[in-house]
């Protein structure tokens, strides 16, 4: 294969590096290889000195950093990232990046100077905020890009960009397509946590911006007492016609029935993309027909079914992001010279671009602006309402 990768589409898109299923698996130079240990000197009788550590000297790839954990309690989730980036280069065979992973369990800090010994150029990861607050500064000092997988917007800019889920954009999206509905008054069940405030202040701006009202709003600590509080003054307010409750899908199954047990007991229920990763929010029959919004599932089914033939397990639902990392880095090598920095100003195209979860672009404070599908919860799992637009501004 030659070091150029031609490429029929327009350059904003690479689904069809997601979508096609039967690509060939271009093994050979493109897997992810750990770190050697330099091996220690043959016995000789004369000294001999160690060798270098580090990784081969590559002339015809440029190398890239996957920072995750694969140790700790993170490290299924982590390990997941990691195949699926090994799995992203097999399926494009992209052959002028090498990609390396690196365990952030160990220290974040630490992780990123040997990424940088190695001679990395762009790292992707990692996925937790105070990992990407102690590795930017390091990245930044050697001009090196993070793209991370956190979904904190308060880690994002100067050379740091997001690919997690905002929930912020999630509450946008049913709060406006509530509002198309002619849902008028909204209320919001709100965790406490940075979780929580980005949440409420997402609602409270979608409404605002959509001509609706905020009529309630109650915060709680993650106890069943403490929700039932939280519920139960909720209900005491005024009457609404929505209540956003902004947390998993388990708190959703619990707050739900207290919700119907109030004045507004017909109230639209509202949910974030957290509740995609629950499974049985149908078994809850208050939570029939509640709406929520997140990126749509149809190309994830088909990467989960070659991750599991490959794997022999289901990824966790967050793999997707490493996965499309890659397909934007081997879109990227296309026009990246060997041994030269990573053109970040391509990152910031804004025509965006395409993967696994669908269209994104990152927006000037480098967090990915995504397209979100609005889901029905039913009695056995979820139906599309309202589709994703397959690209932005359509």
């Amino acid at each position: 294969m030659a070091d150029r990768i031609t490429r029929p589409q327009a350059r904003r898109s690479f689904l069809g590096l997601a979508a096609l299923a039967g690509l060939s698996l271009f093994i050979a130079g493109c897997q992810m290889v750990p770190r050697p240990r330099p091996a220690p000197p043959e016995p000789v009788p004369t000294p001999t000195p160690e060798p270098t550590p580090g990784l081969p000297t590559d002339t015809d790839r440029n190398r890239v950093a996957v920072l995750v954990p694969l140790s700790g309690e993170n490290a299924g989730i982590g390990q997941s990232i990691a195949n699926a980036a090994n799995l992203a280069i097999l399926d494009t065979g992209g052959q002028r990046i090498r990609i390396t992973v690196y365990d952030t369990a160990k220290g974040a800090a630490v992780a990123a100077n040997e990424a940088l010994a190695d001679g990395n150029r762009l790292f992707l990861g990692p996925l937790l905020a105070e990992n990407v607050r102690a590795i930017a500064p390091i990245a930044a000092r050697a001009g090196v890009p993070v793209v991370a997988f956190s979904n904190d917007a308060s880690v994002a800019g100067d050379g740091v960009y997001l690919m997690g889920f905002d929930p912020a954009q999630s509450v946008d999206r049913v709060v406006g397509y509530a509002r198309s509905q002619g849902l008028e008054r909204f209320a919001g069940l709100i965790p406490n946590g940075d979780y929580g405030r980005r949440a409420s202040q997402a609602l409270i701006a979608s409404v605002e911006r959509g001509g609706g009202r905020m009529v309630a709003m109650q915060t709680y600590d993650r106890s069943r007492e403490a929700l039932r509080g939280a519920v139960t003054r909720l209900n005491a307010q005024s009457g609404y016609d929505a209540v956003l409750i902004a947390d998993n899908g388990r708190i959703a199954m619990g707050a739900a029935p207290m919700v119907r047990e109030g004045t507004s007991a017909d109230a639209r229920i509202l949910g974030t993309e957290l509740w995609k990763n629950e499974e049985g929010l149908g078994a809850t029959p208050a939570l029939r027909g509640a709406w929520f919004a997140s990126v749509p599932d149809n190309m994830f089914n088909q990467f989960r079914t070659r991750y599991r033939a490959r794997y022999s397990s289901n990824p966790y639902r967050l793999a997707s992001l490493g996965y499309d990392a890659v397909l934007l880095a081997v879109r990227v090598a296309q026009d990246w010279p060997i041994g030269r920095p990573f053109p970040e100003n391509e990152l910031r195209n804004p025509e965006g671009f395409m993967g696994v979860d669908g269209a994104f672009r990152f927006g000037s404070g480098g967090v990915a602006q995504r397209v979100f599908e609005v889901l029905q919860v039913t009695p056995v799992g979820f139906t599309t309402v309202s589709p994703a637009p397959k690209r932005f501004g359509g």
